[in-house]
């Protein structure tokens, strides 16, 4: 019995973000309306799966907006089809408009770096493949000069392995599809979400209790 059970949550896992649900719960969009007059930034990350870490950051008290979509890549407006195929370069990655009076660019990576594992190159867990690597993708120099010590002094000691992190200037962003936007949100009793997505969730939860919004 156990072994059958173990197949079913490997066969669940390596579905990864390749499963479309169409029957959306109702919860309410987590992000907020940005309007000129507010004081915004924006992190470019990658952390495997997009809607692991749209969930996660969506989380975050000053987190405005999370948008999954893809980077790094060779070719102009890619489909999730394409980036699949392993042949375009670009990453799954969440684009996070902040607040920086409220959370700091040094807080966002420290969350980075705590959930997930940046020292296995190409691969989250059962998600395998150039478009899971762990990566951050700068905005200018001075998230550059950010990531870099961040890496160093919040990252590593994090874990016994080296870290493989790239560390690279954004040349490119593009949305992904809509089915991807608020994924964890929007489906949380889909098979992923369950298995893959909620205890990660749940340890994030417990770690940083006290930069969640409904801890405000």
């Amino acid at each position: 019995m156990k072994s059958i059970i173990s197949i079913g949550l490997i066969l669940l896992t390596f579905t990864a973000c390749s499963q479309k649900v169409d029957n959306k719960s109702q919860n309410e969009d987590p992000d907020m309306e940005i309007t000129p007059d507010m004081n915004t930034d924006t992190a470019t990350f990658g952390a495997g799966c997009f809607w692991c870490v749209e969930a996660i950051f969506q989380e975050l008290k000053g987190v405005l907006k999370v948008e999954a979509g893809y980077s790094g890549g060779h070719v102009e407006n890619p489909t999730y089809r394409q980036v699949c195929s392993k042949n375009t370069g670009h990453a799954e990655v969440t684009r996070i408009v902040y607040d920086p009076d409220v959370i700091s660019y040094e807080e966002l990576l420290e969350v980075f770096w705590t959930t997930h594992d940046p020292t296995t190159p190409n691969r989250q867990g059962a998600d395998v493949g150039p478009q899971y690597r762990s990566v951050i993708f700068y905005h200018d120099d001075r998230q550059k000069e950010i990531a870099l010590k961040s890496k160093k002094e919040v990252g590593q000691p994090l874990w016994e392995d080296e870290i493989v992190t790239e560390i690279a200037p954004l040349t490119n962003y593009y949305v992904a599809e809509d089915y991807h936007q608020n994924y964890y949100s929007q489906n949380p009793n889909q098979g992923y979400c369950r298995v893959v997505i909620n205890p990660k969730v749940q340890k994030f939860r417990e770690k940083f209790a006290d930069k969640l919004k409904d801890s405000e």
